[in-house]
């Protein structure tokens, strides 16, 4: 089943849970405009090249719309739809004012000179100005693309809106970007997984943990958990998978890992099968790298008791059922990692009062936002006597449904 499909899925379920009209379920599954361009730019040798630019725009009942922009040469319509309305609930279940977007430009960044990346990003710019805003839809950092793409739209708006720091989140610091955002996925992580333990007695100190993926949210995650007191027995990345029973020094493999351009080769622990990371024995596996890696092939080898989904959309609906079946506990994605998009929120709220926060600040705001987005989660569990992912989804529902009715919008 594709990230559309579950997603669909997720919230028919909810839908049910909460009893809304039919009229207002479709409503909120549409979405609220998608927009499709012609970026031509010239390339470094004179020659005229066009890609696709795109953005779907999903809802903005709470809030202006917010979500990433990638540049990868597959951009498939579909997930793309399915990840701007992962935004929408993904922001609902955070309690931040925001609906939910996704876009970007079908291209591979990898062949693009640095200068070619700026012209494409300003053409992209120039299509889309008059359809995002500080206050309609904020633009922030995905797949392929990162603060510098972000100073490129903030600078390109700003021709044609005046200076709009909070037009893009995701922003150089020297451009009004906020301190802790690197880190805000991974820190993320580690409070919601923090917040579940705690509701079984448990702590970070003492539990063994399995990192599937290894880049900017793993590896903020896995040095973010050891220095708690977790146990990292096992790590992946696209090079590979390496194993320590008695637990990785993830300070000495981030080294590494910058050095070496990936875990491959790591001195401190064993090389293992990467398609074997997934069943490692743990206490708590965090898949932090791609969609659908949790399936019904290896749902039932998996030995953790919880599984925090750093990932978007890690688990297939299949592998959920049977893991249920065995009481593993599973932290869904929309309320697991949704670290990322609250610091994005601090950015925008320091750039439009114009006011910028220390770190320390930011990060024990977000670890408030964190531990009350679990409880309101857990509380809508105990209301409607379902898991911890309906629970997410039918906080999320319920939000943007009582919003949608009371600006008077429903079919």
């Amino acid at each position: 089943m594709n990230a559309l499909a579950a997603t669909n899925r997720n919230f028919r379920l909810a839908n049910r849970l909460l009893g809304l009209d039919s009229k207002l379920e479709k409503s909120l599954l549409i979405p609220f405009r998608e927009i499709k361009v012609e970026c031509t730019i010239p390339k470094d040798d004179g020659s005229l090249v066009s890609y696709v630019g795109f953005r779907v725009q999903h809802d903005n009942a709470r809030g202006p719309m917010k979500g990433g922009i990638r540049y990868h040469p597959e951009v498939d319509p579909d997930e793309v739809n399915a990840l701007a309305q992962l935004m929408t609930w993904k922001t609902a279940v955070a309690n931040i004012p925001y609906g939910g977007a996704k876009g970007g430009i079908g291209c591979n960044p990898e062949e693009l000179s640095i200068s070619e990346l700026e012209r494409l990003t300003r053409v992209f710019t120039q299509k889309i100005h008059d359809l995002i805003g500080t206050h309609v839809d904020v633009p922030a950092p995905d797949m392929g693309t990162g603060p510098q793409t972000m100073a490129w739209i903030l600078d390109e708006y700003s021709k044609f809106h005046g200076y709009s720091p909070a037009v893009v989140t995701g922003k150089p610091i020297d451009l009004g970007g906020s301190l802790g955002r690197d880190a805000a996925t991974g820190r993320g992580v580690l409070f919601a997984t923090e917040a579940l333990l705690n509701e079984y007695g448990k702590s970070v100190s003492g539990q063994s943990f399995v990192i599937q993926g290894f880049g900017n949210v793993g590896s903020w995650a896995a040095q973010l958990i050891s220095e708690k007191g977790g146990k990292v027995v096992a790590v992946s990345d696209i090079t590979g998978a390496i194993k320590n029973s008695k637990g990785i020094d993830i300070s000495s493999l981030i080294k590494h890992s910058s050095v070496h351009k990936g875990v491959k080769g790591f001195h401190g622990a064993d090389p293992i099968d990467p398609n074997s990371i997934l069943v490692e024995d743990c206490d708590v596996l965090v898949p932090a790298a791609l969609g659908g890696v949790i399936n019904k092939e290896n749902a039932n080898e998996i030995k953790a008791k919880f599984i925090i989904e750093a990932a978007n959309h890690p688990t297939d609906p299949e592998a959920d059922e049977i893991l249920k079946k065995k009481g593993v506990v599973i932290l869904p994605d929309i309320y697991a990692n949704s670290g990322g998009v609250t610091v994005s929120y601090f950015e925008w709220v320091q750039n439009i009062q114009g006011f910028m926060w220390d770190e320390e600040k930011v990060n024990n705001e977000l670890k408030n936002y964190m531990t009350r987005g679990f409880k309101d989660v857990k509380d809508m569990c105990r209301t409607h006597e379902c898991d911890l992912r309906m629970g997410a989804f039918t906080l999320a529902v319920n939000r943007v449904a009582r919003a949608t009715v009371l600006r008077g919008w429903e079919a």
